[in-house]
């Protein structure tokens, strides 16, 4: 009886004719080095969704962590409290009832865990340079607690102190903008002495916020810092526009936001309402919407991950039809359903793994070259490299498994009469 000739591709059988893991395995390598190319090109996809994967990490954690910083650099620890107007257009009177210097005293001295307070008084003025160069200007007239509250930068010379309030001296912090546009540069406008509604001021310093809120806050382009007894030593007014208070513990500003607002609406008509607010309301929205952009980019990775795993089954399956009378000498000589299922999981495993560690490498590679090079600071989450390996497995399993249970399935005496 002659002796049956064996493709030289099928490994030796076990005494119990069943493929060992180690032996599946290097069928597997062996099926994909036969045919370089194929399996090149069926990586390719996974490789580029992998890298995707990890790219669309990079940028969701940069970004997120860039508006929270952001967030952080104006303050949030900070509760303001702003006049909002009446409850309603039926009112007995139309008399606005502004805030106070006194409602800031008092919540001072209710609302427990209040580190910092400051009033803002502001109102625009015609500012006179030297022989009567003239421009207009924004003044805000604060205590000078608020350059820590509102985390300002003095850029040249000096911010006022509780002595400058206290013994009535007239100086002025200017922004950067306006010290640029007058006098040429931050350093030269130190010294300079400016008049505001007729009252000569020294400018001791020059300032900027310590973000850019875009004109979203309280300062402008053209701003001038005075201190508030000077203000109200002018105006003989103790209205105030706004109240800025910084908490000891950020844990406490919920609790204050509530406590201070009664306070403040205590102390004045009950149709009055006023709006106290911190950024811990932000902070949540920022979060959220960071959280959804994250969640649209995965989306648009697992797209590109789910091309790849229709890429690996198909070329899969051609691979199972190419080798149909390999699969039926190999259940000849005794290899059961599941040593061939696993034959060909294994290879659709290999392939999605192959991409994956290329993907891995080129989703860490590009982020790592722009910090270097670009010196572009980028939150690089070596976690996202498991992930993204950990999903080319996943990959490589769930679209590999129909192949591999075709071939499987697939009749012994059928498969060795294939040509």
């Amino acid at each position: 009886m002659g002796q049956l000739n064996l493709p030289a591709k099928i490994p030796r059988l076990d005494l119990h004719h069943k493929l060992v893991f180690s032996e599946i395995l290097t069928m597997g390598l062996d099926s994909m080095r036969a045919d370089k190319v194929r399996a090149a090109m069926t990586a390719l996809g996974m490789a580029v969704g992998t890298a995707a994967l990890i790219l669309v990490v990079t940028v969701a954690l940069t970004g997120k962590s860039y508006v929270l910083a952001q967030i952080d650099a104006v303050g949030t620890n900070v509760i303001w409290a702003e006049y909002n107007g009446v409850s309603s257009a039926g009112t007995s009177t139309g008399i606005a009832d502004y805030l106070t210097i006194q409602d800031m005293e008092t919540v001072e001295r209710q609302v427990p865990g209040i580190a910092e307070a400051s009033p803002v008084f502001n109102s625009h003025q015609r500012m006179v340079v030297g022989s009567g160069k003239e421009k207009e200007i924004l003044v805000l007239a604060v205590d000078p607690e608020y350059r820590t509250i509102r985390r300002i930068v003095v850029s040249s010379g000096r911010f006022f102190d509780a002595q400058d309030d206290n013994s009535g001296s007239k100086v002025a912090v200017i922004t950067d903008a306006l010290a640029l546009g007058t006098f040429g540069s931050v350093d030269l406008a130190l010294g300079q002495r400016i008049k505001i509604h007729e009252v000569p001021f020294t400018i001791i310093g020059t300032f900027h916020e310590s973000v850019d809120t875009m004109g979203r806050s309280e300062v402008e382009t053209d701003t001038v810092l005075v201190p508030y007894k000077i203000a109200r030593s002018m105006t003989g007014s103790n209205y105030v526009n706004q109240i800025y208070f910084s908490m000891a513990r950020s844990a406490r500003i919920p609790e204050a936001t509530a406590e201070i607002h009664d306070v403040i609406a205590s102390r004045h008509r009950p149709e009055s309402t006023y709006n106290v607010s911190n950024m811990t309301e932000v902070l949540k929205l920022a979060k959220k919407t960071a959280n959804a952009f994250t969640a649209v980019l995965l989306l648009f990775a697992a797209v590109t991950l789910i091309a790849a795993g229709v890429g690996i089954m198909n070329i899969m399956l051609s691979t199972v039809h190419s080798r149909i009378h390999e699969i039926g000498v190999r259940m000849a000589i005794g290899a059961t359903r599941r040593a061939i299922l696993l034959q060909f999981l294994v290879e659709a495993v290999l392939i999605a793994l192959l991409g994956g560690i290329v993907g891995i490498i080129v989703g860490l590679a590009v982020p790592i070259g722009v910090q270097v090079f670009g010196k572009i600071d980028l939150t690089i989450s070596p976690t996202s490299a498991f992930i993204a390996l950990f999903v080319s497995c996943l990959v490589g399993v769930a679209f590999g498994i129909t192949p591999a249970n075709n071939a499987s399935r697939l009749d012994p005496v059928e498969c060795l009469r294939h040509e």
